[in-house]
């Protein structure tokens, strides 16, 4: 089935255990996309793993919204799709093109976790229930958008933490996302490691600061510690 063209922009740091499954699923599932794989610097074997599977390889300043933004200009798809290196569209391309057929503007995807655990299943709910009715996605749930309408609202913006938020702020402005029924499934390491119950309070902590004007530079030395 033909549909629009795209280009799927990955940013990467020290991903080397994952970014060589995550380009072969890729070409396997959208076989005419472009695989814009962007490294932000990475200390690991990044840069030699994703050669042989990506379209475009990239070097940039670290940080996802720079990395994205870079991948984006280099991107010629009719949508643009950014997906983090720990997540993975959980249909094919024929499925994503009759969504793309209705020609959105933007939009984003429900969540999946890749555990088990039964509190993963709720959590992941609670996640898509309030995107869609926010209208705000995050990096995992695989924003998309049309690259022309990308361009012309200037992209991320250059902040180190909060990117997705406040890009899908100024395009609920342009118009309500699409947010089909397909999901994208992503690692609940992060969950895992520092704990659910922690982990969402820290998020939902930091969605509120943000919002009562706290600045990204902060908010990331919260998220990611000293040396993040």
């Amino acid at each position: 089935m033909s549909g629009p063209s795209l280009s799927f922009v990955i940013p990467v740091l020290n991903e080397a255990g994952r970014i060589v499954e995550l380009l072969a699923m890729l070409q396997r599932d959208f076989p005419g996309a472009q695989r814009i794989v962007v490294d932000g610097g990475s200390r690991d074997a990044t840069v030699a793993a994703a050669m042989p599977g990506a379209t475009q390889l990239l070097l940039g300043e670290a940080g996802r919204a720079a990395q994205m933004n870079l991948g984006a200009r280099a991107a010629s798809g009719d949508y643009l799709l950014f997906l983090h290196a720990d997540s993975r569209p959980r249909f094919t391309t024929a499925a994503l093109s009759r969504v793309l057929a209705v020609a959105p503007e933007w939009g984003f995807f429900p969540l999946r976790l890749d555990s088990r655990k039964a509190v993963f299943r709720l959590l992941e709910r609670a996640i898509s229930l309030r995107s869609r009715y926010s209208g705000i996605g995050t990096g995992d749930q695989m924003l998309f958008l049309r690259r022309d309408l990308f361009l012309a609202c200037g992209g991320f913006a250059p902040i180190p933490l909060m990117e997705d938020v406040e890009l899908c702020k100024r395009l609920r402005r342009t118009a309500a996302p699409l947010v089909p029924d397909l999901a994208v499934e992503t690692s609940s390491r992060r969950w895992e490691q520092r704990g659910v119950l922690r982990t969402v309070l820290q998020m939902w902590g930091l969605r509120l600061a943000y919002a009562l004007g706290v600045a990204p530079e902060r908010l990331r030395r919260i998220y990611y510690g000293p040396r993040g």
